[in-house]
């Protein structure tokens, strides 16, 4: 039998039961794919993080209880509070070699900061089956990067949309709804990604990739302050830096335990 340490972080988040929870297992060594879609399934939350020790960092792969992803947020944010909270690590910055690249995150008291690529949009007519779907009549703007981004008029008209979960299914499934923030926040948003088994997600690093770029233009400033709105919700600092975005946030531990394979 293996025994594997096992943590529940709730990242993006100053407190327990909110932000966006990510299950992280660290590894001396990879496990075969199906394992790990398996364990991503027992876990049943949206992304569960695997990491490697590499070089002079570690690799990382992230999978949904339905497949392998190119690129997480709030499960990077969760590996790196593991690494730097329960692993015994004191570098001021941790390298996670990655399928997206060389990832950096680096720590400020309680507060990670994670080193992405930006994802530059387009403007893009949206499939009007996505707008049924969605329950949206009318929009200021769309774009189309690595997903959908759909601006709204204001934070009220993100809040209340109720997307159509089996009608988004079937077609392009993964969009970002935003608007201006007001009371504090430079813009709002809310992930919808239903085909690969995320109805909403609570908050979303991969999707501010798109987000910061895109308000960074809009607002002519390239520092923000941003929340995502879903039900538990979760702050954002965000920052442009040149083709690279930083994205911080705070995490919380909600579980450590050890798992037995075999």
């Amino acid at each position: 039998m293996r025994l594997i340490d096992y943590y529940m972080v709730d990242a993006f988040s100053e407190r327990t039961f909110g932000g966006n929870a990510a299950a992280v297992c660290p590894l001396t060594d990879w496990l075969p794919d199906e394992v790990m879609l398996s364990m991503a399934q027992q876990h049943n939350q949206s992304e569960t993080a695997f990491f490697v020790p590499h070089n002079n960092g570690f690799s990382l792969r992230w999978f949904t209880t339905r497949n392998e992803v190119n690129l997480c947020g709030h499960a990077t944010l969760a590996a790196a509070h593991v690494i730097f909270n329960h692993r015994g690590y004191t570098q001021p910055a941790i390298i996670f070699d990655t399928a997206s690249g060389e990832l950096t995150v680096s720590r400020d008291d309680d507060w990670l900061t994670l080193d992405f690529p930006a994802d530059r949009t387009e403007p893009q007519t949206p499939p009007a089956t996505l707008l049924r779907a969605l329950g949206i009549t009318s929009y200021q703007a769309a774009h189309k990067g690595r997903a959908w981004l759909i601006e709204l008029a204001d934070r009220q008209q993100v809040e209340a949309v109720k997307p159509d979960i089996a009608a988004m299914v079937p077609g392009e499934h993964k969009v970002t709804i935003t608007a201006p923030g007001g009371e504090g926040y430079d813009f709002v948003s809310r992930f919808f990604s239903p085909g690969e088994a995320v109805w909403e997600d609570p908050v979303t690093g991969s999707a501010h990739t798109m987000l910061i770029p895109y308000w960074a233009q809009k607002l002519g400033k390239n520092r923000m302050f941003a929340r995502q709105v879903s039900a538990r919700g979760g702050d954002i600092r965000c920052e442009l830096k040149g083709d690279r975005v930083l994205m911080s946030g705070q995490a919380k531990t909600y579980i450590v335990g050890k798992l037995m394979l075999g």
